[in-house]
C-alpha cells in the first residue's frame, strides 16, 4: 500500500499548495458554520491538480462495471469530464433540477436502462446533493452504486450514501487535510 500512501499524499500536497483548504469562519452551504473550508473549485481550475484528482480518480474506477461517468452541477463537472478524458468512459452532467426550456432535460448526456454510472463529486458533506443525482438517474432506469468524491468532510454522507446501498469513495478525508 505504499504507493496508495504515495499518491493520497500527493493529493494532499497539491490541494494545500493551490490553496484549496482554507481555515478562519465559514459558512457552509448547509448554513453550517465551519473552522475550515475546502474549495474544490481552486483544485479543478488548476491544471496540475485536477490531472492528480482525474489520474487518481480513473485509477480507482478501473475494473469496476461502470460505463458512464457522472458529474453533478456545479463542482463535480469538470472532476468527470477530466475523469471521462482519463478513462475514455462517457460524460454524463446532472444538473440540480430540469430546466424549463428547450428539451426539458435533467441530463446532459444520455442516462438509460444498462447505464452504469460512478458519479464524482468535489466535496461531499451530508452526501443530500449527491443523492438527489442519485434518484435522479434512477429514475432514468440508469444505476449507481458509486461516488468518488475528491474530499469527504465526514460529516455523514459515507452512512447516508450506504443507507441507499451506494458505497462512498473518498479520494482524500477532511481529517487527512485539517
Amino acid at each position: 500500500m505504499p504507493e496508495i500512501d504515495s499518491e493520497k499524499e500527493k493529493l494532499i500536497a497539491a490541494l494545500k499548495e493551490c490553496g484549496a483548504v482554507k481555515f478562519g469562519d465559514f459558512i457552509l452551504a448547509s448554513g453550517k458554520k465551519s473552522k475550515y473550508y475546502i474549495d474544490i473549485k481552486k483544485a479543478s481550475t488548476d491544471p496540475r491538480t485536477l490531472r492528480i484528482i482525474a489520474k487518481q480518480t480513473a485509477e480507482t474506477i478501473r475494473g469496476t462495471h461502470a460505463n458512464m461517468v457522472g458529474g453533478v452541477a456545479v463542482g463535480g463537472i469538470p472532476i468527470a469530464t477530466a475523469v471521462s478524458l482519463e478513462t475514455l468512459l462517457p460524460l454524463v452532467i446532472i444538473r440540480k433540477s430540469v430546466k424549463d426550456y428547450g428539451t426539458r432535460g435533467r441530463f446532459i448526456g444520455e442516462v438509460r436502462g444498462g447505464s452504469r454510472i460512478i458519479l464524482l463529486e468535489d466535496v461531499t458533506t451530508s452526501g443530500s446533493s449527491v443523492m438527489e443525482a442519485i434518484h435522479a438517474i434512477h429514475e432514468a432506469e440508469g444505476t449507481v452504486d458509486t461516488v468518488i468524491t475528491v474530499v469527504d468532510r465526514e460529516e455523514g454522507a459515507e452512512a447516508n450514501l450506504r443507507s441507499i446501498g451506494v458505497e462512498l469513495i473518498p479520494l482524500v478525508r477532511a481529517s487527512d487535510l485539517v
